[in-house]
């Protein structure tokens, strides 16, 4: 096995969840690629949610998922992640988050602290025990940074009996690589 960067490592440990789950979120579409892979993997009767706050990334996602016929398996939402509470009720299975701006997109648009930590908060409130979810930190500019803090303090808080939580991180990388975070539900109170 390669190792090859955080995205890659979260669908390779979130892809035996996915042969059968109900209901996943990318709970930041972006450019689509992380739709794709849960689009791809998911039973046929399953769905996935996929979150933006920017129009820009739900046509690039829809366009993505149009041109490989899987549009139909997605629903998406033009709205913060951190709202994720007022369109989903179920249970979640899996959910994945990749923080930052949108690549190619306007880079003053990022992910905020506060609202990501609020989604994170919404997704493990639904999140059926075996669930997992991962998120993709970059801590290499100064509003990533200041997320990625964010995201390990909080992270860092949650009840050891509930949740499993990791860091996968590159550790001779330049530049401050990005960083996954996994949590799996292993209980609930």
């Amino acid at each position: 096995m390669v190792i090859a960067n955080a995205v890659t490592m979260a669908h390779r440990l979130i892809i035996s969840k996915l042969a059968n789950a109900r209901l996943v979120v990318d709970a930041t579409a972006g450019n689509g690629k992380d739709t794709l892979f849960l689009a791809e993997n998911i039973p046929h009767d399953a769905a996935v949610w996929a979150f933006d706050i920017q129009q820009q990334a739900i046509i690039k996602s829809q366009e993505l998922l149009k041109k490989h016929g899987l549009e139909h398996k997605v629903k998406f939402i033009l709205a913060s992640h951190a709202t994720i509470m007022s369109y989903i009720s179920q249970p979640i299975d899996v959910a994945m988050f990749n923080l930052g701006y949108l690549p190619g997109g306007n880079h003053s648009i990022n992910t905020r602290p506060e609202v990501t930590v609020e989604a994170i908060t919404q997704i493990l409130y639904l999140l059926n025990i075996g669930g997992i979810v991962t998120i993709v930190a970059y801590p290499g500019y100064e509003q990533g940074r200041l997320e990625c803090q964010a995201v390990r303090k909080y992270l860092g808080s949650l009840n050891q009996k509930l949740f499993a939580v990791a860091c996968w991180a590159m550790v001779n990388q330049k530049n401050n690589p990005p960083v996954l975070y996994i949590i799996e539900k292993i209980r609930s109170e």
